[in-house]
């Protein structure tokens, strides 16, 4: 018999010291790929290698305990009845041959079924069988040690006469011993391949975004006026996306910023022709003594004045047609109600340039989804239009959803249409007479777009231009 000491508990506690950053800053991408990566996949092999483990400790187990049951049936062979009744017939050194362990201590006893013993060591108590089997595993508390042990019991033979049964007790050292071994040989190689696995990755994604830090390093050292296409590395599907779409950003943004760049010497030039021509009518009128003279001059600087207030009152109409792409709000609007009121509003200046300003279709309730502000400068840009440029007579006209306005004026030719939406674009009877600015059709083409609506240029019959605006219904 080997007497084996107490079990040394092995764990080490380690103190992981965590330093704290002086700034929180976010955690960069390998690091979130890489973590949600093997994150993951350690959680997946730990979970392995504990079912692993507990197989492992089942089987062996089971191999254990089937060897000292077979222990205990080599121990019963030997009982026998003799001169003092039933005798265990092997010397000690037979006994300590037979329950021989290299690691762990073995202990026995042979006891009759009142709990008498016959041979080995006293006090040593195992559950007994139930359910009508001949033995039962438990494990057991023997001298302050836990021991792992096997109850085989003996029933009645023709040579003894009384049964008898056998308890044999182990320490478990062997047990952990090849579990811990388990355990090392299945977690050694399963975290060098995991370190190993952990390395690869990390290079690998630090490779695959390397072109992202590339492209980030681009873009800081761009110049804040240089919207030329940055170079986009083709080593992902992603990457390439990514970098189209700067590209993409880039060019809208070149496309805005000389849009700007135009806009703004289109606007210096408009206002400084009326403003040039107010100072020079202001110097001539100052130079003469004639009252008269100064009249006239006075009445064609107000002229000069109001076409430069025309025109800032539709850059204005503009920029705030461009802030109202997010803030518009619609609501149910009566189409025929602010028709009738556009065209009071107009008579005026109608009947002093001596045009027949008139209005039909606005008998019957007509309810659009809508923003009243726009809808009223859509009319006032096109009724302005036509009392410029549009003849003698001009008709609003409501049919349904879609409000119109009509002129007999020259009309414009189809292949005009397109280019006057844009601003600052005139037709010839606008150039022709030097009045406006070009930008009444690209308002009604914005507000219309915000809208929702439908504009179109038609020709009128029998002569003239019908613009027609097309409104959803109300949901």
């Amino acid at each position: 018999m080997i007497d084996a000491g107490p079990r040394v508990n092995g764990q080490q506690q380690q103190t992981i010291a965590e330093s704290q950053p002086a700034a929180v800053r976010a955690p960069s991408l390998t690091q979130r790929v890489l973590r949600n990566v093997l994150v993951p996949l350690a959680l997946t092999w730990m979970v392995g290698a504990v079912i692993a483990l507990v197989i492992a400790n089942y089987f062996s187990e089971q191999a254990f305990d089937r060897g000292m049951l077979d222990d205990a049936y080599a121990l019963s062979a030997n009982v026998q009845a003799g001169e003092r009744g039933i005798e265990l017939m092997l010397t000690p050194r037979e006994v300590a041959t037979v329950l021989f362990d290299q690691v762990d201590k073995v202990y026995f006893a042979v006891q009759r079924l009142d709990g008498s013993l016959i041979s080995g060591q006293a006090g040593l108590q195992a559950p007994l069988p139930v359910d009508g089997s001949r033995y039962r595993f438990s494990d057991v508390n023997y001298e302050g040690s836990t021991l792992r042990a096997v109850v085989l019991e003996h029933d009645a033979e023709p040579d003894i006469s009384m049964p008898y049964r056998v308890i044999i007790a182990q320490t478990t050292l062997s047990r952990t011993a090849l579990v811990r071994q388990l355990l090392g040989y299945a977690l050694a190689p399963q975290i060098v391949l995991l370190i190993l696995l952990a390395v690869w990755l990390w290079y690998g994604i630090r490779s695959d975004l390397r072109p992202l830090g590339e492209l980030q390093r681009a873009l800081d050292r761009r110049d804040v006026r240089d919207l030329s296409p940055v170079a986009v590395a083709q080593t992902s599907r992603e990457i390439q996306r990514l970098g189209n779409a700067v590209n993409s950003l880039f060019e809208r943004l070149g496309n805005s910023v000389q849009a700007q760049r135009e806009f703004v010497g289109n606007v210096a030039h408009e206002l400084r022709t009326p403003l040039a021509g107010i100072r020079a009518l202001a110097e001539y009128g100052l130079a003469q003594q004639d009252t008269h003279v100064w009249r006239e001059q006075l009445e064609r600087v107000s002229e000069r004045q109001a076409r430069a207030s025309h025109l800032i009152d539709q850059l204005l109409a503009l920029a705030l047609a461009e802030e109202a792409r997010t803030e518009l709000k619609r609501v149910p609007v009566r189409l025929d109600v602010l028709a009738e009121q556009t065209v009071l509003r107009h008579l005026g200046r109608a009947d002093a340039r001596g045009v027949d300003l008139g209005a039909r279709g606005l008998d019957d309730v007509v309810v659009v989804q809508a923003n009243e502000a726009l809808v009223e400068g859509i009319l006032d840009n096109l009724i302005d239009n036509a009392l410029r440029y549009g003849g003698r007579t001009i008709t609003v006209e409501l049919a349904g959803h879609t409000l119109s306005v009509i002129d007999d004026g020259p009309g414009i030719p189809l292949e005009a249409q397109r280019a006057l939406m844009q601003r600052w674009a005139q037709g010839p009877a606008g150039e022709k007479l030097g009045q406006g600015s070009g930008l009444g059709l690209s308002i009604v083409s914005r507000y219309a777009e915000l809208l929702g609506a439908e504009l179109r240029l038609e020709a009128a019959e029998p002569t003239g231009l019908r613009v027609s605006v097309a409104f959803g219904e109300v949901a």
